[in-house]
């Protein structure tokens, strides 16, 4: 049971991760800026989270895992989404986005050699049809180096992340973790806002779309995460959460008539395939160390 809940939390924290570009086309379109967003998106999730904390009376976190925590959100986050969206400027979204999706790679290689996991057979199929899936649903195009590496860069930056939290989220619940790391990515941004001058929404509509980027694209897919990654572990959890293009390439045919062109649905096909290998093996893995089966 406790796989089957990991697998769920991770596949929840995908869906709604998958929202973010569509909220977020919503909010520049309101004449928001990238800095502004993410002061509002991270500041008030941690505002809410510390809220959450105190109702549920959790401890605040103290000593080295308070420090590893600041790192997620500051340097993590901070580091992973600036690095994205800078890459943007250089290269197509579409070879961004591949480029970011070699995180599960880079994941399951620093498991293997940081964390001792065994790369089993199952695992590396998966991964295979996950990145070849990826590569076919975001339907890459060219751009400068520069755009390449700095993509690169924060698949690299979010890996590490994943492997602090594998170790983080045995210290502290989901909900400890994340409200310190929205914390400290929202004052990251917060200077960042400050030194750039801030463009809030201009209409209820803007609005709107923030709350849907910090209810749904922030508290509820990071709590997930965290909470399904202490449950399945880093390079489950990776792969697993290649269903975030899915998502959003399905939201964006329904809502701005973007055309599902085969090759993009063959592609969503292999990682749903990816998806239903690795949960048949890690439930039959649960279900082998049960007495008696």
């Amino acid at each position: 049971m406790k796989r089957l809940i990991g697998i769920l939390l991770i596949a929840i924290s995908a869906a709604s991760f998958g929202t973010l570009a569509i909220f977020g086309h919503y909010a520049y379109a309101d004449g928001m800026d990238i800095f502004t967003v993410l002061f509002l998106r991270f500041g008030i999730s941690a505002s809410f989270m510390t809220v959450i904390l105190f109702l549920r009376k959790e401890k605040f976190p103290r000593g080295r895992i308070l420090w590893q925590l600041i790192g997620m959100g500051a340097l993590g986050y901070v580091g992973q989404s600036f690095m994205y969206m800078t890459a943007i400027k250089y290269a197509s979204s579409g070879l961004v986005a591949l480029l970011l999706y070699l995180y599960p790679m880079f994941v399951f290689i620093l498991s293997v050699f940081i964390l001792h996991e065994k790369a089993t057979s199952v695992k590396v199929i998966a991964l295979i049809l996950a990145l070849v899936g990826s590569a076919l649903t975001v339907n890459p195009n060219g751009g400068q180096l520069i755009g390449g590496l700095m993509a690169i860069a924060a698949a690299l930056i979010y890996s590490v992340y994943i492997i602090v939290g594998t170790n983080v989220m045995k210290h502290v619940s989901a909900v400890q973790s994340s409200m310190i790391i929205f914390a400290s990515a929202g004052a990251v941004y917060g200077m960042l806002t400050f030194v750039n001058g801030a463009h809030f929404p201009a209409s209820n509509s803007g609005w709107l779309a923030m709350l849907g980027i910090i209810v749904v694209s922030t508290i509820i897919p990071v709590v997930t995460f965290l909470a399904g990654l202490e449950r399945i572990g880093p390079t489950n959890a990776a792969m697993l959460s290649t269903l975030e293009p899915v998502v959003t390439v399905l939201l964006a045919a329904w809502l701005f008539g973007e055309i599902l062109m085969p090759i993009v649905m063959f592609g969503g096909g292999l990682i749903l395939v990816a998806v239903i290998l690795l949960t048949r093996a890690e439930l039959g893995k649960e279900s082998g160390s049960q007495p008696g089966v």
